[in-house]
Order: C-alpha cells, then sequence, then structure tokens
C-alpha cells in the first residue's frame, strides 16, 4: 500500500520508515518498553507483600518490623492503622512515612510491641538476656496496654506485686526480681520518649526500695535440717548448699567460682569478690565435702565447663545467682525446709557451727572473709594453710 509523504507529495511505502526521496521520518521504529520494576525497601523497613488468588480491592499487605528472633530473622507485624493498600506504591509510601517517624501511630502501640522494639536493641549489648526475659514475664498483666496510658501506679503494682505461674504454680516477684523488673520499665520508657511515643517517664515517679526485710534474720539449719540435707546429697543443688555449709562461701562467690581457683593438691580454693577482706581468699575445703567438690571438679573438666558450681537443670552452663536462689528455694519447698530459708542461711550455718566446735575467731574471719580489726592479728601475724586446715577440720558433721 502506497502513501503520500507529507514533506515532498511522493509516494512512499506504508512500511517505509523514512521516505526514499527527501527522508522523511514516516514511521517511528517500535520502542521496547520494560515492565518497571517496584521499589525495593531498605533493610529493616517491613515487607509488603500483594495477596493473589483473591478479588481484593486492597490486596497489598504492608508489615512493620519490630525485632528479631533467636535466629536473627525478622519478627513483623501489621502496619497500624492502616495495613492494606490498592496499590504496591501506596504501600511503599506509608512504609517509608511509617519508618522516617514510627511513632507517629504510637498512640495504638502496646506495651507489648513497644518491648519487643526496645530489646531488639537493647539486647544486643546484654549478657544476661535470659534474666532479664524472666523478670519481664512479671508484668504480663500490662501486655496488652497502650503504652500512652501506662502510669506509674500499673508499674509500681507489677514490680511490687507481680505474679507468674512457674510449673503450673503461680509465684511472688522475688526481691531481687523487682529491682531487675524496674530497670526494664526505666530504660524501655526513656527508650519510648526519646521517639515521641510517650510524653512522660512515668517509671522514674518513683524509686525502688528493698523491702523491709528486718524480721527476716540469716536463720541457721536445725540438726533434722542438717541430716535431711546430708540424707539428699546426691541432688546436685543439695550438694552446693552443703559446700555452702561447710566452706562459708556466700552464694555469689561460690557461684563465680573456677576451676582455676581450685587446688586439689593442696586441699584449698582461692575465691570471694565482695570485699577487700573476702577477695581472692584461702579457704580450705573441709574434709566432710571434699569428694563433691572433686566430683564437681572432674565433671566440669569433662564438660569444658569452667565453672566449678553449675546449673543442675543445665550441667553445661554456669549458675548465676538468681537461678542459685530459685534452686535453693526449689531444695526448700522438696525437703519440707523451714520456708525463711534463703540463699545466705548456709554461710551462717558455718559461721555457727565454727564457734559451737571453737575454731578460732580469727580463723573463721580468713575464711568467710571478714575484716580483722586487730592490728597485730591482721598485719604482724602469718597464718599458713595447715593452720587454716586444722582449724576448719574442729568442725564436725
Amino acid at each position: 500500500m502506497l502513501v503520500t509523504c507529507k514533506e515532498c507529495a511522493g509516494e512512499v511505502s506504508s512500511k517505509a520508515i523514512s521516505c526514499p526521496h527527501c527522508g522523511f521520518p514516516m514511521n517511528d521504529p517500535p520502542r521496547k518498553y520494560r515492565k518497571s520494576k517496584r521499589r525495593r525497601l531498605p533493610n529493616g523497613f517491613g515487607q509488603i507483600t500483594e495477596i493473589k488468588g483473591r478479588n481484593l480491592r486492597k490486596p497489598f499487605r504492608a508489615m512493620v518490623t519490630v525485632g528479631k528472633n533467636e535466629e536473627g530473622r525478622p519478627i513483623v507485624k501489621l502496619l497500624k492503622p492502616e495495613a492494606y493498600f490498592a496499590t504496591y506504591n501506596e504501600a511503599y509510601a506509608a512504609l517509608m512515612k511509617y519508618n522516617e517517624s514510627p511513632f507517629d501511630v504510637g498512640s495504638t502501640m502496646t506495651v507489648e510491641e513497644l518491648h519487643e522494639r526496645w530489646k531488639s536493641q537493647h539486647y544486643k549489648n546484654i549478657t544476661q538476656v535470659g534474666t532479664m526475659e524472666r523478670a519481664w514475664k512479671y508484668a504480663e498483666p500490662l501486655y496488652k496496654l497502650r503504652v500512652v496510658d501506662i502510669r506509674a501506679r500499673h508499674i509500681r503494682q507489677v514490680v511490687y506485686h507481680g505474679k507468674r505461674e512457674i510449673r503450673g504454680e503461680m509465684r511472688e516477684i522475688p526481691t531481687f526480681v523487682q529491682f531487675q523488673l524496674k530497670n526494664i520499665w526505666n530504660l524501655m520508657l526513656d527508650y519510648a520518649l526519646e521517639y515521641e511515643i510517650v510524653t512522660h517517664n512515668y517509671a522514674r515517679d518513683f524509686k525502688w526500695k528493698k523491702p523491709d526485710v528486718a524480721t527476716k534474720h540469716h536463720i541457721s539449719f536445725t540438726e533434722k535440717e542438717m541430716k535431711t540435707l546430708w540424707k539428699n546429697k546426691n541432688d546436685p543443688m543439695v550438694g552446693a548448699i552443703l559446700i555452702q555449709c561447710y566452706m562459708g562461701w556466700r552464694p555469689g562467690e561460690l557461684v563465680a567460682l573456677r576451676l582455676r581457683d581450685v587446688n586439689p593438691k593442696l586441699g584449698i580454693i582461692v575465691g570471694g569478690n565482695k570485699t577487700k577482706s573476702g577477695r581472692d581468699r584461702i579457704v580450705p575445703i573441709h574434709s566432710a565435702v571434699k569428694e563433691m567438690v572433686l566430683e564437681r571438679y572432674a565433671e566440669a573438666q569433662r564438660l569444658g565447663s569452667e565453672y566449678l558450681i553449675r546449673d543442675p537443670l543445665s550441667p553445661s552452663e554456669a549458675l548465676t545467682p538468681s537461678k542459685y536462689t530459685a534452686r535453693f528455694a526449689r531444695v526448700v519447698r522438696e525437703l519440707s525446709l523451714n520456708e525463711n530459708h534463703r540463699p545466705h542461711d548456709p554461710r551462717k550455718q558455718f559461721v555457727t557451727m565454727a564457734k559451737k566446735y571453737g575454731v578460732d575467731e580469727y580463723a573463721i574471719k580468713r575464711i568467710v572473709g571478714h575484716a580483722i580489726n586487730d592490728l597485730t592479728e591482721s598485719v604482724y601475724t602469718d597464718r599458713d594453710i595447715d593452720w587454716l586446715k586444722a582449724e576448719i577440720e574442729k568442725i564436725r558433721v
């Protein structure tokens, strides 16, 4: 088919790209169009998913990243208040706006959601993650409350009177956990204040005060209780308590002992860390618990652990002071001991037995790490290991 060139009026084929007479362009060459690529979201900004197979008016779902799981994978939740959009670009714009100021929609954020976002950043530099997470469980009654509705009275209630279920039994929050939980609230709401989720940190409106324990003095074990402990000495935790009773360690000192602190040949342990007098002191291994100490020493070597005392529930792991407290409470319950016993009581038991059997007063102070005020004894008298061993062996089972 012939057509007329608009430039020179010559006849030209309709398929010609240009006029053969004057070169005037007749047909533009076909253009290749690429399918436009969707813009990718930066790492950590969230996810956009197209829901296919359903006739939806808004098929694009936007999810925001609120943290990471133990495997490092992102934890995502629906974008609020609107999570579904008609086009990918609308969903993309909403996520970008959210991440420019993530908490513009913070009025609907719950305490649980805030904690997930906060811990994903804060726990990077914390070694005792498990301890903090266990403490946070006592705040469960507040999980679903909006952060903007939280007040000091709510926080005070869970800090001082929180409860959680452990092995089918409701337990009240221990004193040492109260301090940990209060610290979590302080830091978490500092974070919320920084990002303008809240306008005030109500956690800092009150200071944590240790409950009055004036009536809860350390108490020694009765003869009947000591017989019960010896009868159950094969229980790993009971064995640890007996080591405390016959060597005078503080709970925190006991769980901190490493294999390098133990000298099986000399029959001593060098440890202690609370005070100047108690730091790196020499404590003879009493013959009554020597076998227990050596068994734990050999087992730690076999497991490749550097700690002498380990968690009975996870033998390859060391005990933390908080875990030691929990395991101690379990022994008290299961053996029907005095319910007022606390982890420091075995240390008092040592001093009580030492005085009962006439152990030298200065030997007691050196073993338990108490200050010696007598100038002659503390400065001008050298005491050898054999003397300490002889004194501690005065204590009979």
